[in-house]
């Protein structure tokens, strides 16, 4: 039995659940499971306060198997971990099991740790399970403990919180995440105080009250906005990009395309590469979303650091490209373009003209070589340039 992974999806499943193992004097909760089903490969962790299970999709030949489990000991996942951190990312990684043994196998050197198979883990699921049944209880108001708080920094993504009742664990949903934390009776000394949110919002009343009314979090100064600033953050980043699909696509169909055929393209190269850039990112950000987020990172600093040409230039070379030779082409299409063609300003003067005379604005327009009337077509038009006249 054995399942393959990525060494960069590994490393994140045991990143986003080592934090929740429990201490060494409850040997059945000290360690990592890891768990497959027909679908999924699981790595869970409990420490009886918190639950912790990431997911991985299997592979189409890895599915359909037997399912089986296995617990990492606590005491040999620092060194997992390290081992599989050395690890390129895109470098695939089987684990299967051999008896009361979990074989890691890289494309250098393996890893085998004994599994004590005797130890009966807790249903996580079954747990998970009855925690997402539960309904809500009137108004919940449940006292959880800070200093499990940090475990889910972890999961490096925003988790969306389900409460049903003081007394009931807290659960956690995140994209191939799930987790819960139980409440706390107790906080620094003593026990916690038994509150309803109505009790403890009169306890602030005559503070809160001389503020005003309807005033959100939105309304908080935000920072002045350069010309341009790169997002770093991945969902706005993926926000973005969408926005500018639909932004130039909406500007392509309102474009004249016989009169500012540049001004479509444009709109169109724009619309374009920002989907290729969202479906790669999309794609990256499923394989390993911390690569992802490294990667918008390092973008943001390239972006904002104003020296974009230099650094396409720069990786063209060193990919075996020839930029000189993209450069003097582009050179030639503009001097072409110059002698054949009427002047981009002169193109969108003549439609200004056409728009004020169809909205009923009187004008004069001197004569002069950029734009002309054109009383067949009863329309402004720009005037291609004239080839110099030459002496003899």
């Amino acid at each position: 039995m054995s399942v393959t992974i990525n060494a960069h999806q590994l490393k994140l499943l045991l990143d986003q659940t080592a934090d929740h193992m429990g201490h060494e004097g409850i040997e059945a909760l000290h360690g990592i499971r890891l768990d497959v089903d027909s679908q999924y490969l699981y790595a869970v962790a409990s420490d009886r306060f918190t639950l912790a299970a990431a997911r991985y999709r299997l592979a189409d030949g890895d599915q359909n198997q037997e399912p089986w489990a296995r617990t990492i000991p606590g005491d040999f996942v620092p060194s997992l971990r390290q081992w599989v951190d050395s690890l390129k990312g895109a470098t695939y990684i089987t684990v299967s099991t051999a008896k009361d043994r979990l074989v890691f196998d890289g494309p250098l050197a393996d890893l085998t740790v004994v599994t004590n198979t005797a130890l009966e883990f807790p249903d996580w699921r079954g747990l998970l399970r009855t925690i997402a049944a539960q309904t809500v209880e009137g108004e919940p108001f449940p006292a959880l403990n800070t200093g499990y708080l940090p475990r889910w920094v972890a999961i490096q993504q925003s988790l969306r919180v389900r409460v049903t009742a003081d007394r009931k664990a807290v659960l956690f949903f995140g994209e191939n995440f799930i987790g819960a934390q139980m409440p706390t009776n107790g906080g620094g000394i003593g026990l916690a105080k038994e509150q309803t949110f109505e009790s403890a919002h009169d306890l602030w009343l005559w503070t809160l009250a001389a503020g005003a009314a309807d005033v959100d979090m939105e309304s908080l100064p935000q920072p002045e906005s350069s010309r341009f600033e790169a997002p770093r953050d991945i969902r706005e980043t993926a926000a973005t990009l969408l926005r500018g699909v639909l932004d130039s696509t909406s500007n392509a169909f309102n474009c004249d395309f016989d009169g500012d055929r540049d001004a479509w393209f444009a709109h169109i190269r724009s619309g374009v590469s920002d989907w290729m850039a969202y479906r790669f990112l999309n794609a990256l950000h499923q394989v390993d979303p911390r690569v992802a987020q490294q990667v918008v990172n390092d973008t943001a600093e390239e972006l904002d650091s104003g020296e974009l040409g230099e650094w396409a230039w720069g990786m063209a070379k060193e990919s075996g490209f020839n930029p000189k030779k993209w450069d003097e082409e582009h050179e030639e299409r503009l001097a072409k373009q110059m002698a054949e063609e009427p002047r981009k300003w002169a193109v969108r003067l003549a439609l200004a003209l056409n728009d004020a005379k169809s909205a009923g604005i009187d004008f004069r327009v001197e004569d002069n070589p950029f734009v002309t009337y054109d009383a067949e077509s009863d329309e402004w038009k720009a005037v291609k340039p004239q080839p110099a006249e030459t002496t003899a």
